[in-house]
């Protein structure tokens, strides 16, 4: 995201309060864009995989522009109807069995069998019918193995050596298996991502009427300054490369699929916050600046020891090594972990920051207000806004109230 001026983020604070999640739209366009502009040389479908942030201000904006959605849950699905898509252009690709599925395929939402119980209770329900089924190649990667989501160590997908029981089941229900879909993890390594686009189209020989096949995503981003993300180009040469080979050698012409999620939105946002004190350790310890933002809004530090790029908007003020922390009375509230260790601190050198400075976490749209562990210390979810291209800011969602925390207790 193109940073917010310190006027800008004066003004998210006066309007919005902080912490507040800022998206901008010009940087969710581009990101969209350049993803659509994938190399599929036999037809093409990009799906958001809206577990990154179902927000629906982001959702309706890629559904302007033409994009589907990977559903993760009955709830996802939900929430996509209720921003406008329609039923097929969803597919849902649960962990777990949708105890939803009849009412989802009367919808026309997509499904995708997940397991071989899914698929059997599939083929119970609606047999006869077309299907998607998600294989586990057999290999996988992410940024970190808490992201992984292919390989032997992973629960997602059917695993390879399965293919025959995925046929067996196929033919006692009179399924036609017409979609196949991997996805190895987030944050994958391109050279692994490449090699499982042969594996899976391995899997597709196999299968004689798939006729679609879906990648996945996990494509790399860089949040930090320096940090490379995937070059799509250079992977969706590849991608097409396997795919005429694939034709070549098997005569299909496979339509392609990719559903990312953070390639499309974890630099559009950004968390505005406030500094509200600052304590240190003595000489031989540490600065710590303490924020209203922290886990309640991004959790990704805590977690996965993952780095999200802080500024704190002060000229003219000596620098210092500072480790930036939350509010939460937690001792694992940290935004700055050393990279893939969330039991370590890496201090950040930045102007040294007072009480009231206003502080921008950066990388903040992808798997932020998704994945926030709001209401611990009953801190309230924070809102999300939308940066226009002229600038102006557009509420999407308000501030919770209190009230609202403990509205369902009885």
């Amino acid at each position: 995201m193109p940073a917010l001026t310190p006027p800008q983020a004066l003004e998210v604070r006066e309007r919005f309060g902080t912490p507040c999640y800022v998206y901008d739209r010009a940087e969710l366009e581009a990101a969209a864009r350049r993803a659509l502009a994938f190399p599929a040389p036999f037809g093409f479908t990009l799906r958001y995989a809206m577990k990154a942030n179902p927000s629906a201000g982001i959702l309706t904006l890629f559904r302007e522009l033409g994009l589907q959605v990977d559903a993760s849950s009955d709830h996802e699905v939900e929430r996509a109807l209720r921003a406008g898509f329609l039923p097929g252009a969803i597919q849902l690709t649960s962990q777990v069995p949708s105890p939803r599925l009849g009412e989802h395929l009367a919808r026309g939402v997509l499904y995708n069998a997940c397991s071989l119980h899914q698929l059997d209770a599939l083929g119970r329900l609606a047999p006869g019918r077309e299907v998607s089924v998600r294989m586990n190649p057999g290999l996988g990667s992410g940024a970190t193995n808490r992201t992984n989501t292919g390989g032997p160590a992973s629960s997602f997908g059917i695993w390879h050596e399965y293919l025959d029981d995925v046929t067996t089941l196929a033919k006692r229900y009179d399924l036609k298996l017409t979609r196949l879909h991997s996805h190895i993890g987030s944050g994958t390594d391109p050279e692994v991502w490449k090699r499982c686009t042969r594996m899976t189209l391995d899997l597709a020989a196999r299968l004689p009427d798939v006729r679609l096949i879906n990648l996945g995503g996990g494509f790399k981003v860089g949040r930090m300054p320096g940090e490379p993300s995937t070059d799509m180009v250079d992977v969706g040469a590849h991608v097409r490369a396997e795919l005429r080979a694939f034709r070549d050698r098997d005569g299909r012409a496979l339509h392609l699929e990719i559903e990312p999620g953070t390639y499309l939105v974890a630099n559009a946002g950004t968390i505005v916050a406030t500094c509200v004190d600052v304590v240190d350790t003595g000489r031989d310890g540490y600065v710590f600046a303490k924020l209203d933002t922290g886990m309640p809004e991004v959790t990704r530090p805590s977690l996965y020891g993952a780095q999200h790029p802080i500024d704190v908007l002060a000229a003219g003020r000596a620098e210092a090594d500072v480790v930036f922390v939350g509010p939460c009375c937690e001792s694992g509230d940290i935004l700055t972990p050393a990279p893939d260790d969330p039991e370590a601190l890496a201090p950040r050198r930045v102007p040294r920051p007072q009480i009231g400075d206003l502080v921008l976490v950066g990388g903040a749209g992808a798997y932020c207000a998704a994945m926030a562990t709001i209401n611990y210390n009953s801190y309230p979810q924070a809102p999300e806004v939308m940066r226009e291209p002229d600038g102006t800011l557009r509420l999407l969602r308000r501030r919770q109230r209190l009230e609202q925390i403990w509205e369902n207790e009885v």
